[in-house]
């Protein structure tokens, strides 16, 4: 059996390392001309670390990442710690796997090295897709230069944009959210007393706000920051803003925040849209995974574990099922609720993390704050139990 994977980011590879996990032969269409990612950090909760652990490359992983002591809120302008939830070993021993901080880049990288270890040439780059078609017996992605690449399975990797999911569905209309975000990684020699601390921090402020959190091991530092705005459009993660744009968007924060954007090399931004879960991920032998089903807002951290589940349940669904479209078909009905409540929850992050009146300030900070007075972390692992505890390789 053979799986044909449109797109070569993570979802992608990931995809690709399941099928193979499973005994299935890959093979990856990227348009790019090889495999690399910008410059930004990657959050990987426990969920999306079991995946890892069974495809056998969570340890390479880790060994690039870092490992954050506790999760924080706090006030934008001032640095006043509202809430601290400890992470760390306590989270991988509540979970049964480690919460990371990982350079996307280095996952690119480790999960291309590890595919083509396993599945040597597996991987085309510089092919265009335009589209996908399909028979009783087979399906094949079409080329721009009107080739054909045949397999059993056509799986949709590629991204926000995807083709395959246009020729699925037609062309969509998401709402832009009204939020743009900056991104850039910085070396913290260059942050000296202003480096973040080792622990994933929100900064809360009106209409903004910030995460910070560090990488490879605590050498580098990652920011995003997003701002509500209206006058900038563009869906694109490789857009470049500059330093000023930026810091003139964080002016009055605490000075962790500004001497990051003020120390970056890169300034990227992008506009931030919103879409409402599909109803179909699957037409015949042609199925969507990752951003490409159900693109979600980064509120979360949950975009690239969400597409780690999928190609773990993906791969062994028709591993398990001989009748293709009962496979397919079941893999929906088992993601699309689930990853639906995360786009959900996304969403309900954005208004919380951009408190402006006094009444909601008090209500939501201060809930947090009373919360973090309280003794032992039971009310947190509750809150996420449904997201971190749940485990997609244990059945």
């Amino acid at each position: 059996m053979k799986a044909v994977i449109v797109g070569g980011g993570i979802g992608g590879l990931n995809a690709a390392l399941c099928f193979n996990h499973f005994g299935w032969d890959v093979e990856i269409l990227e348009q790019a001309s090889q495999l690399e990612e910008v410059g930004a950090g990657i959050q990987i909760s426990p969920n999306g670390m079991q995946v890892l652990r069974a495809l056998e490359i969570d340890k390479p992983i880790a060994s690039t990442s870092f490992i954050p002591r506790a999760t924080q809120f706090r006030m934008g302008q001032s640095g006043r710690v509202i809430m601290t939830q400890d992470m760390g070993e306590r989270l991988e021993k509540k979970w049964g796997a480690p919460y990371l901080h990982v350079h996307r880049a280095d996952l690119v990288s480790v999960m291309a090295d590890m595919l083509d270890a396993r599945c040597p040439g597996s991987v085309r780059l510089g092919t265009t897709v335009t589209g996908y078609g399909q028979d009783d017996q087979k399906a094949w992605a079409k080329l721009d230069d009107n080739t054909t690449v045949e397999g059993d399975i056509i799986v949709g990797a590629d991204g926000i944009k995807s083709i395959i999911r246009t020729q699925m569905l037609g062309p969509e209309n998401p709402r832009f959210t009204g939020n743009v975000a900056w991104r850039a990684v910085v070396p913290v020699a260059k942050l000296d007393r202003n480096m973040p601390l080792p622990v994933a921090s929100v900064w809360l402020g009106d209409g903004k706000h910030a995460v910070t959190y560090l990488l490879r091991g605590g050498a580098l530092a990652n920011l995003v920051g997003v701002v509500e705005r209206d006058d900038w459009h563009q869906e694109s993660w490789t857009e470049q803003g500059t330093r000023e744009q930026a810091m003139a968007d964080f002016a009055d924060w605490h000075p962790t925040i500004t001497t990051l954007l003020e120390q970056a090399d890169q300034h990227y931004r992008w506009a931030l849209f919103d879409r409402d879960p599909l109803d179909q991920w699957v037409d015949g032998r042609a199925v969507l995974v990752g951003d490409a089903a159900h693109p979600m807002l980064p509120f979360m951290a949950q975009g690239a574990v969400q597409a780690m589940e999928d190609g773990y349940v993906l791969a062994r669904n028709l591993t398990e099922h001989d009748n293709h479209e009962t496979a397919l078909h079941q893999f929906f009905n088992a993601r699309r609720d689930r990853t639906a409540t995360v786009q959900k929850a996304a969403r309900r992050n954005m208004e919380i993390f951009h408190q402006r009146t006094a009444s909601g300030k008090l209500s939501t900070y201060g809930s947090m704050w009373l919360a973090d007075k309280m003794p032992g972390q039971e009310a947190f692992d509750a809150q996420m139990a449904w997201l971190y505890g749940h485990d997609v390789t244990a059945g």
